[in-house]
């Protein structure tokens, strides 16, 4: 791969994508990057998608067999809501078919989604087995005022499951697939990628809290009411005082990271 860091993903962008297309694929890329970066990777399976600017009915999805490291911006398939490949700069590889019927729904139906994000961690399975499901034990996992849930259906190639999946959805931010794993939406990928990591980390500390086999201190409901509503609707500002979403602020620290690490996404 590619260790310069002065790759200029501007250059790498092909002719026939335009530059709206291109920034999305760069970030997803990321997103891809980070995923492995912090383990939330099932080796080549789960699947990230973002919603292609200017085509409602399009969506980036990663090529099935190729590890997340390995992900780059040219590299993602361009495909339609009904499956169809738009683009594929490699035709030795296609998209799994559970992704498809994942991404496909969610995008299909919520047109305030712009990333979705699937992982299959062990904290995430775990939490998703037990029936208790997520606790607002932390902070952290108070972020969301609600948590929606989808019951196992078994391996999510059916498309009559769309339906379901997208009415447990409703209007959540995130969804715990149960005896599955996570997921995630934002209106913005680095907003996405902030709801899968925050939800990684509340299911690990629950786990931890669980093992130490003790009595656990859940605070009240008005607190964790409060909680959820400051997480939730306040404004972030950066240095200059914008407000930005969720996300938003470490977004460029974060893809500073994968630079010096490996620009290659951006190719």
């Amino acid at each position: 791969m590619n260790t310069d860091p002065r790759i200029d993903s501007r250059s790498a962008r092909p002719a026939d994508i335009d530059e709206a297309e291109w920034q999305t694929r760069v970030d997803l890329a990321a997103c891809y990057r980070l995923v492995d970066h912090f383990g939330m990777c099932d080796l080549h399976l789960n699947h990230i998608s973002a919603r292609v600017p200017g085509k409602e009915e399009h969506f980036l999805i990663n090529p099935f067999g190729m590890m997340y490291e390995e992900i780059t911006a040219s590299s993602l398939i361009k495909i339609d809501l009904d499956g169809n490949i738009i683009a594929n700069s490699n035709p030795d590889y296609s998209i799994n078919l559970p992704g498809y019927v994942i991404h496909s729904a969610i995008h299909g139906a919520r047109h305030d989604v712009t990333c979705i994000v699937h992982t299959h961690t062990d904290a995430g399975m775990a939490v998703s087995s037990l029936k208790c499901g997520l606790l607002p034990l932390t902070q952290t996992a108070m972020r969301w005022g609600k948590i929606a849930y989808h019951d196992f259906e078994g391996v999510v190639v059916d498309l009559d499951e769309r339906g379901r999946l997208v009415a447990n959805l409703g209007d959540s931010e995130v969804m715990i697939l149960r005896n599955h794993g996570l997921l995630a939406t934002g209106a913005s990928i680095p907003q996405a990628f902030s709801n899968i990591y925050r939800l990684e980390r509340a299911c690990r500390t629950q786990l931890l809290a669980l093992a130490c086999n003790s009595e656990l201190n859940i605070p009240a409901g008005d607190i964790i009411a409060r909680s959820n509503q400051q997480l939730a609707v306040s404004p972030t500002r950066d240095a200059k005082g914008q407000v930005r979403a969720q996300g938003a602020i470490e977004w460029p620290a974060l893809k500073r990271m994968l630079d010096r690490r490996d620009p290659s996404y951006r190719t």
